[in-house]
C-alpha cells in the first residue's frame, strides 16, 4: 500500500481528496501547513506529497525545497487554485514532479499520482543501479544441498516470514538474502543491508534507526536509518551475532511494534520491513554465554536456513570456478577464458577455509595476474591452493628446499601485489626491492605483471 500526504490549508479539500484516494486503496495522511508537512515527513516515509502552493507561514515552494533536501525524498505534485506559468516553472526547477490546477480533476489526479509513484520507484532503482544489476541473486551449484536450498527459497520467499541464515564466513549468506528478496512480493522495493560486525558499537543505533541533527557530537545533519530506508522492502542484518545487547534490545522492540524512535527524537516512525538476518556463530551457544538475547533469537529464527561450507559440496567447485572465470573475464575486458581439468581437480582437492569467497578471489587473481593467458592450468593457481591440492597426490609437496622457498616467495609476492592492486613499483617499495629486481624475480617465479 502506497503512502500519500496531502498538504493544503483548506480542510474541505483535504477531506474530499483523502476520501477519493482512500477509496482507490491508498494510505493517506494530511497536513495543513508546510511546517506540519515537514514534521509528518520526519515521522513516516511517503511515496508522494500533494502540496498546495499557497500556504500560511512557509509557502509551498519553500516547503518543496526543504522536502527535496531530505534523504529518500517523496515525489511532490504541486497544486494551486491560481497558479501561473512562472510558478509552475519554478516548482519544476525545484524538483516537483508535476503541477495540478484547482479545481482538481479526479481522473487526472489519479493518473498523475500513479505516474509519480512509478517515477519514485524508478529513481530509487537508478540510485542503486550498480547494486541492483549485479547477479547477486543467482545461486550457482548442482549439489544436493544447493538444490534443496533453492527449493526452500522458492517455497518461502513469497511470504513475510523472518529468516535467519546460518553459515561460515564466505559461504554466500548475503547471496541467499538477495535471492529471497528477488523472489519475494517486495522485489520491486529496496533491499538494504547492514554489516553488524563492521559498524562500531557507538554508531550502530544511528545506522539502523537514524538520528536527528545535533543529537550527538558527530550528528551535523539529520540521517535516515536503514529501517526507514527499507520501508516496504527487505532489511538484511548481516552477522547479527556481533550486535551489542543494547542494540539487540532496540531491534527486538522494532520487530515487535514495526516502529522505532531515531536517536535524539521523541517521535516514533512506523515502518513495514521484512528482516533477514545472518550469522556465522552458534546463537544458542551465544545465548548461554549471555551474548545474545533469547527473545530476539526466537523473533528472527522463524524460518532458519543453513548454507553448507564449500568443502561439503566439492562437486560445486567446477561450476563456481567457471562461473567466476566468465564473470571476471568480462569485468576486465578479456576474451573468454578456459580452465583445464587438471586445475579443476586441484581446486576440488583444496579445503577452502574461506569458502566460496576464497574461490572467487582465487579466480579473480589468476585472471588479473595472467592477462595474456587464455587457458589456465594447475601452474597458474596460487601456491597455497597448489600445495594443498597436491597433498595426497603423487609427488607430495616439495622434494627440495629450493622448491619450498620458491613457492613461499611466489605466494608472498602475489599477496603483496594483490594488496597493492597489481602496482609493481609500489609492491617493490613495500618489499624493500628495486623495481627491476622485483621484475626479474617475478619472471623467474612465473608471475605475470598486471596489464
Amino acid at each position: 500500500m502506497h503512502n500519500i500526504l496531502i498538504v493544503d490549508d483548506e480542510s474541505s479539500i483535504r477531506q474530499s481528496l483523502q476520501g477519493v484516494l482512500e477509496d482507490e486503496g491508498y494510505k493517506v495522511s494530511a497536513a495543513e501547513s508546510g511546517e506540519s508537512c515537514l514534521e509528518v515527513l520526519r515521522k513516516r516515509a511517503f511515496d508522494v506529497v500533494l502540496l498546495d502552493v499557497w500556504l500560511p507561514g512557509m509557502d509551498g515552494l519553500e516547503t518543496l525545497e526543504k522536502i527535496r533536501e531530505t534523504e529518500n525524498a517523496p515525489e511532490v505534485i504541486m497544486i494551486s487554485g491560481h497558479g501561473t506559468i512562472e510558478t509552475a516553472v519554478r516548482a519544476t526547477k525545484l524538483g516537483a514532479y508535476d503541477f495540478l490546477e484547482k479545481p482538481l480533476s479526479v481522473d487526472k489526479t489519479l493518473i498523475l499520482l500513479k505516474n509519480a509513484i512509478d517515477a519514485k520507484r524508478l529513481r530509487l532503482e537508478n540510485r542503486d543501479l550498480k547494486k541492483q544489476l549485479t547477479p547477486r541473486s543467482v545461486i550457482v551449484g548442482a549439489s544436493i544441498p544447493m538444490k534443496a536450498l533453492r527449493q526452500q527459497i522458492q517455497l518461502m520467499a513469497p511470504t513475510n516470514g523472518r529468516v535467519l541464515v546460518y553459515g561460515e564466513s564466505g559461504t554466500g549468506k548475503e547471496l541467499v538474502a538477495h535471492a529471497i528478496h528477488a523472489q519475494s512480493l517486495r522485489k520491486d522495493e529496496m533491499f538494504v543491508e547492514v554489516n553488524c560486525a563492521a559498524i562500531p558499537e557507538d554508531l550502530i543505533e544511528s545506522e539502523l534507526f537514524g538520528h536527528r541533527k545535533g543529537s550527538f557530537q558527530a550528528a551535523a545533519v539529520e540521517k535516515e536509518g536503514k529501517f526507514q530506508k527499507a520501508h516496504g522492502g527487505t532489511l538484511f542484518l548481516d552477522e547479527i551475532g556481533d550486535m551489542s545487547l543494547k542494540t539487540q534490545s532496540k531491534v527486538l522492540r522494532t520487530l515487535e511494534e514495526q516502529r522505532f524512535t531515531p536517536v535524539g527524537s521523541d517521535e516514533p516512525i512506523t515502518v513495514d520491513v521484512r528482516v533477514i538476518a545472518s550469522t556465522n556463530k552458534d546463537l544458542e551457544e551465544e545465548i548461554s554465554k549471555g551474548n545474545f538475547r533469547e527473545d530476539l533469537f526466537y523473533r528472527l529464527n522463524v524460518i532458519p536456513f543453513s548454507v553448507p561450507p564449500l568443502r561439503e559440496r566439492q562437486e560445486d567447485v567446477p561450476l563456481l570456478a567457471r562461473h567466476f572465470l566468465k564473470e571476471f573475464s568480462a569485468a576486465y575486458g578479456r576474451r573468454p577464458r578456459e580452465i583445464s581439468d587438471d586445475a579443476i581437480e586441484t581446486l576440488m582437492r583444496y579445503s577452502w577455509p574461506g569458502n566460496v569467497r576464497e574461490l572467487r578471489n582465487v579466480i579473480e587473481r589468476i585472471v588479473i595476474m595472467n592477462p595474456t593467458t587464455t587457458r589456465f592450468d594447475r601452474k597458474h593457481l596460487p601456491p597455497l591452493v597448489h600445495r594443498d591440492g597436491s597433498r595426497g597426490a603423487a609427488g607430495s609437496e616439495f622434494s627440495t628446499l629450493h622448491q619450498a622457498r620458491a613457492a613461499y616467495e611466489r605466494d608472498y609476492i602475489l599477496k603483496k601485489l594483490d594488496e597493492n592492486h597489481g602496482n609493481v613499483s609500489r609492491t617493490a617499495e613495500v618489499l624493500g626491492l628495486e623495481r627491476s629486481h622485483l621484475y626479474r624475480k617475478m619472471k623467474t617465479l612465473g608471475i605475470a605483471a598486471k596489464e
